[in-house]
């Protein structure tokens, strides 16, 4: 399902927590944010698959809790392409088809296996040829920062959507004009799979911008000037920005683009407010409901 020009298509990305009480708030939080009516989850996939056992729970957790479809991360950094190729026979084996396909970060230390995929392309393929996994990738409009330059980026890209990737999702940026030409190149490219928006609703400016550095992600300084000073005042933040997220859908969807990937944290607040505003949560689930 992909949105028109009035109903956007939206997905929210999880993580999956590291304690048990973390795990209670994420149902409550999958609670709420399935009033949103999303067509998917994804669940995120640590650092050489750091996290595999926890993040095949939560993603069995937000199926049953939900009977949505729900996509798990899967990266092949840190891994031989046998024990790859049987943890994607054991998805399909067991019904996970829905994959978002990534090389991933090595844990710090470790080095690429010589008997490995070296990426996402090669992943995409080695997947395909399990099953017929519905599968996204990601997209970087500000150039991936181990990338030699934009066009070796965006023929990377090329190669993940010809190996069989059904859609791209963009890393967030918060330039919406960075967004927009790069899906004009990407068109230009000859890539023509959706390519869906990733939507960062900003929960702590001052760790989005750590993370940021870390990912590539440029933060601009008007994002600075609205965010200064309220670091004490969660209230005005959240409304701040849910102007922000909701501001950046509205020029996407004036450009065509209608589906978008919500990048959560886990925290819902801020992701349902932006919802409401694209007229997509019907009614809101009290914050504690089981």
């Amino acid at each position: 399902m992909t949105g028109t020009s009035d109903t956007p298509s939206i997905s929210f990305e999880l993580f999956p927590p590291k304690t048990e009480a973390g795990v209670t708030r994420l149902r409550d939080t999958v609670a709420q944010l399935s009033a949103a009516d999303p067509e998917y989850f994804s669940v995120t996939y640590g650092a050489g698959g750091t996290t595999r056992d926890r993040t095949a729970r939560i993603v069995e957790m937000v199926a049953n809790r939900t009977g949505l479809p729900v996509a798990h991360h899967f990266t092949c950094v840190g891994a031989s392409r046998a024990e790859i190729d049987r943890q994607a026979q054991a998805f399909w084996d067991n019904g996970m088809h829905r994959i978002v396909a990534l090389r991933g970060d090595l844990p710090a230390g470790q080095s690429l296996p010589e008997d490995g995929y070296n990426d996402a392309a090669e992943l995409v393929a080695a997947l395909r040829r399990k099953g017929d996994f519905d599968i996204s990738v990601a997209a970087y409009p500000e150039v991936h920062p181990e990338a030699r330059d934009a066009a070796a980026d965006m023929d990377h890209l090329k190669r993940k959507i010809d190996n069989g990737a059904a859609r791209a999702i963009t890393q967030y940026a918060f330039d919406t004009d960075t967004v927009l030409r790069f899906v004009d190149r990407a068109r230009a490219a000859g890539i023509d799979a959706p390519i869906v928006a990733g939507i960062m609703p900003v929960a702590n400016f001052e760790g989005l911008k750590r993370f940021s550095a870390g990912c590539g992600a440029s933060v601009p300084d008007w994002m600075g000037q609205m965010f200064d000073g309220l670091d004490d005042a969660p209230e005005t933040r959240a409304m701040v920005a849910t102007g922000v997220a909701a501001e950046q859908c509205r020029r996407l969807m004036e450009a065509g683009i209608t589906d978008f990937h919500f990048y959560t944290l886990n925290q819902p607040k801020v992701t349902l407010a932006v919802c409401r505003t694209l007229g997509l949560t019907p009614s809101i689930v009290a914050e504690n409901a089981a």
